[in-house]
């Protein structure tokens, strides 16, 4: 018998809720948020349904929660006497089965939780058919290969909207944080897509940050943009549970979109189509969407929003400015570094560069480079260098300021119980080149 796990702070609706569903499945209560993540660990409950709002932890709260703790998606249905919409797209946005709203109907709710129940069930079984050879085995999405050959089937007889997505800013995650932070991202990337598509849905990874979706039957532009922006906000929301609440690389999702059978039914060509809108978002700003339309292609060049001053300074200005120094990837910082080189070349100014060596886990590396963030000027830069190594690029500084802010990290380093044998410090004044 399918096990159900009921969250509710009161007792009333977990007896009400109980009696409902006790006729087909096996059920057990919990009073709160709590209570409910050490019963998940002891039950291992098929399904949750629970309360959206409860006084210690909201059933969002104990949805991420769980999924942290286990690493997967956590099937949960979302149930609530809260009548506005805004709720419903939270639930939904952050990957409920079902949403269903206090009072409710005895065979209405049983019907529901039976429709969860199936797409829980199909969903296994999908997994469990699905062999090596369809499969990428890092974010349990279709591969390339097995993606293409299912699209080509689909796009040439269905309806729906095809789309192209392309994380913003990925190669920062394996350049700051490492590619062992960089393979999570990925997984937890393939684990958001399933959760804003259905079961009837196709998702493949087709390449090492590049996704492809196609939703059936979906041909309105709000369901587009609805989706894109769960996707962005989910991924934003994982990315600081995994790298820290302070971490500030402009991570995101672009999704270019077209429409099938509008723009035909040739894979091949929507592909193209879609990549094409795909390129329009990542020219404008990067985590949104854009939907490919033939007829007015020629009038959105025209009035491409980076054709015009205010657009270029969106796109080449920083997103989500915050405190600190500014993290770049290396291939970055070599650029900044070779500029910052031409402008002493020309008008003299003063920089200096510092090579910092960890003798250390890699803990403690990543921790080291969450205080240089803090602890430099908004003015520097700095880059994670191999597995131990950070440079920092101190910009516009005088030599009697320099002890300064190599005392203040080290301080801050000291605080955060860093011992200073294993940190080596290296400083040179970018020389002219000859």
């Amino acid at each position: 018998m399918k096990k159900i796990l009921i969250v509710d702070d009161a007792a009333f609706m977990q007896k009400v809720t109980s009696a409902v569903l006790s006729i087909r499945y096996q059920v057990i209560c919990a009073s709160s948020g709590q209570e409910a993540v050490r019963l998940y660990e002891k039950e291992k409950p098929d399904l949750i349904i629970s309360d959206l709002y409860m006084p210690d932890m909201t059933g969002l709260e104990l949805q991420r929660i769980l999924r942290d703790q286990y690493d997967r998606v956590i099937p949960i249905v979302f149930i609530t006497s809260d009548e506005h919409q805004e709720s419903e797209s939270l639930g939904l946005a952050a990957g409920a089965i079902d949403y269903i709203r206090k009072p409710f109907k005895p065979e209405v709710l049983l019907r529901r939780i039976d429709n969860a129940m199936r797409q829980i069930e199909n969903a296994e079984q999908i997994r469990g058919l699905r062999t090596v050879l369809e499969t990428d085995p890092m974010t349990g999405l279709l591969n390339k290969a097995f993606a293409q050959k299912t699209l080509a089937e689909v796009c040439a007889k269905e309806t729906g909207v095809l789309m192209m997505v392309d994380l913003d800013s990925f190669k920062l995650v394996n350049d700051l944080y490492g590619h062992a932070m960089g393979d999570k991202v990925l997984i937890r990337f393939g684990e958001i897509l399933r959760c804003i598509i259905r079961t009837s849905d196709v998702a493949g990874r087709v390449g090492g940050d590049e996704f492809i979706v196609f939703c059936r039957d979906v041909r309105d532009e709000a369901l587009i943009a609805q989706k894109a922006k769960q996707i962005n906000e989910m991924l934003l929301e994982s990315a600081k549970a995994l790298m820290g609440p302070d971490m500030n690389i402009p991570l995101g999702a672009s999704v270019g979109a077209v429409i099938v059978p509008d723009e035909g039914t040739d894979f091949q060509e929507l592909s193209e189509k879609a990549d094409k809108a795909l390129y329009q978002v990542k020219q404008n700003g990067k985590h949104g969407y854009a939907v490919f339309r033939e007829h007015a292609l020629a009038e959105q060049k025209a009035e491409s929003v980076s054709n015009t001053m205010d657009g270029i300074r969106m796109i080449l200005g920083e997103r989500n400015r915050q405190r600190g120094a500014y993290a770049l990837g290396f291939e970055n910082f070599r650029t900044i570094y070779r500029f910052a080189v031409r402008t002493i070349e020309n008008y003299h100014r003063k920089m200096e560069l510092v090579l910092y060596t960890l003798n250390g886990d890699a803990q403690s590396v990543d921790r080291f480079g969450e205080i240089l963030g803090h602890s430099l000027r908004r003015s520097d830069v700095y880059t994670k260098n191999g597995a131990n190594q950070y440079l920092v690029l101190l910009l516009e500084i005088q030599p009697d300021d320099i002890n300064i802010v190599l005392d203040r990290i080290a301080t801050n380093w000291g605080k955060e119980g860093g011992k200073p044998e294993r940190l080596k410090i290296e400083c040179e004044n970018i020389p002219l080149e000859a």
